[in-house]
């Protein structure tokens, strides 16, 4: 196929040659009717934001230019079928999991995964089997799934549908994807992959294994973070053994019936980008995060890790484009350098959580770019090191699970103080946003372990995100009979 051709761009593009007189929604008419949404976003983009007709195909059943564009994707990512989505992420993961999974079926998982997972979980009725990953001595980050670990779960859980993989963390560390897919196939089971953050495993050098090459049966693919598409666009990838068909019906249930042409050309665009040009953006990309962790490193007190923390197992391989910085011997919280970063001086990273920072670098970074934000963590530095403070050194506590998800979520709650839920069954999500892994999720008990860690993240201003009490000062509990 030529990865040159954007089937719905050109598409877009004739539309505009006819002049077409809008007769259909949506109401601000190519954006005549909103003046100053088009001044704000400019015509050329409003006059593209269209509804779905016969020249631009359906979302919800592409037969020509989306289809085309679909076409292209697989061939791309090396898949079987490739679904163009308009739900972010959050939307190709669920389908995954719900394509997958019955009501009373088991899946294994790591537990460090994406709510979207759980919330998929819930949704379908499903059974969680967690694997609860090591975690890094002196990082405190979850690693990646031993092998051996999932070969023991597979064992003791035969009747499991699909075990799930992140590929990569947040933080870059990749599990043996190669193994545990054998494995899992070995016993009849699927494999769906979780990579959000590994868009460019598929078109750069020197990077770890993707899941369509590794065999995977299903992957959901962040398009928008390291693809360089429109936030919110996302392609759900499936292998040869996945009926796509029943994917597609799955994805319908949820899934827009007006999908953004915007989206859609943005995710069309960036695939010819990545198909033509990924080799070469991608080197770039390396060579900045390689360039950035040596100067961090230099400045003291920072760990900007990189390949060397891969064993073989736990840390299989690492993501270099990731620039995940450890902050624990400054004496600062992993969120403190993110707030000051942004507040005193404008520069707005991914993420920064108890004990880690995470600088997301693509091809749209610049080299000065880099050089400012290494400035401004040695400034940091000067002015701001704490040495010897108390710090929480641990991001991931393994989880108590009492109940499913589901059950525990629609059961009869009650909301009780933070401080007196030590015991009691969880019924909603408490999760730091990014990166979006529960600290409890719904069917977990609650322990005095874990109510440290949100005290203390609530102390050191994490964005907490779940519960229905929006200060995380209370939380809904399984009712006791």
């Amino acid at each position: 196929m030529d990865q040159e051709r954007m089937p719905i761009l050109e598409a877009l593009e004739e539309l505009k040659v006819n002049r077409v007189v809008p007769f259909d929604v949506p109401g601000h008419k190519r954006g005549r009717g909103n003046p100053e949404l088009t001044a704000f976003l400019g015509e050329k983009c409003v006059s593209v934001d269209v509804n779905s007709m016969k020249p631009l195909d359906f979302l919800c059943h592409p037969v020509s230019v989306i289809k085309e564009a679909e076409d292209l994707a697989a061939e791309a990512f090396q898949a079987a079928q490739a679904f163009l989505m308009v739900g972010g992420t959050t939307s190709s993961v669920q389908a995954m999991v719900l394509s997958a999974l019955a009501p009373g079926d088991s899946i294994i998982l790591p537990r460090n995964v994406h709510k979207s997972v759980i919330n998929a979980l819930m949704l379908v009725d499903a059974k969680p089997i967690y694997i609860n990953p090591q975690t890094h001595a002196r990082l405190g980050i979850s690693l990646g799934m031993q092998v051996e670990d999932v070969r023991a779960a597979i064992a003791a859980h035969p009747e499991a549908k699909a075990v799930l993989v992140n590929n990569p963390t947040y933080y870059g560390i990749c599990s043996n994807l190669a193994a545990i897919v054998d494995l899992a196939h070995q016993a009849g089971m699927l494999v769906l992959a979780d990579e959000a953050h590994g868009t460019h495993f598929y078109f750069g050098e020197d990077m770890p294994l993707a899941a369509m090459p590794a065999g995977a049966d299903m992957a959901a693919i962040s398009m928008h973070k390291s693809g360089g598409s429109l936030t919110q666009s996302s392609l759900l990838l499936t292998g040869p053994a996945v009926n796509a068909d029943y994917v597609r019906q799955i994805i319908n249930i949820t899934q827009t019936t007006s999908g953004s042409y915007l989206l859609l050309s943005s995710l069309d665009i960036s695939r010819r980008n990545l198909a033509v040009r990924g080799k070469e953006m991608f080197r770039q990309v390396l060579e900045e995060a390689d360039y950035a962790r040596r100067e961090i490193n230099a400045i003291g007190d920072y760990y900007a890790y990189g390949p060397e923390i891969i064993d073989g197992d736990a840390v299989f391989d690492f993501d270099r484009t990731k620039l995940s910085v450890n902050t624990l011997d400054l004496g600062l919280a992993g969120i403190e350098v993110y707030d000051l970063l942004r507040d005193d001086y404008d520069i707005q990273t991914e993420f920064g959580d108890l004990g880690n920072l995470l600088a997301y670098l693509s091809f749209g970074d610049r080299p000065k770019d880099i050089e400012r934000l290494v400035a401004a963590l040695a400034e940091i530095r000067r002015r701001f090191r704490r040495p010897g403070q108390d710090m929480f050194d641990q991001e991931y506590i393994s989880p108590v699970v009492t109940m499913t998800p589901h059950r525990a979520f629609y059961a009869p709650k009650e909301s009780v103080p933070l401080a007196e839920s030590r015991g009691r069954v969880c019924a909603e999500f408490v999760m730091s946003y990014p990166p979006g892994i529960p600290i409890l999720a719904p069917g977990e008990a609650i322990t005095d372990e874990i109510i440290r860690y949100i005290d203390y993240s609530k102390e050191k201003g994490c964005s907490l995100t779940g519960p229905e009490d929006m200060a995380v000062s209370r939380l809904n509990v399984i009712k006791e009979d």
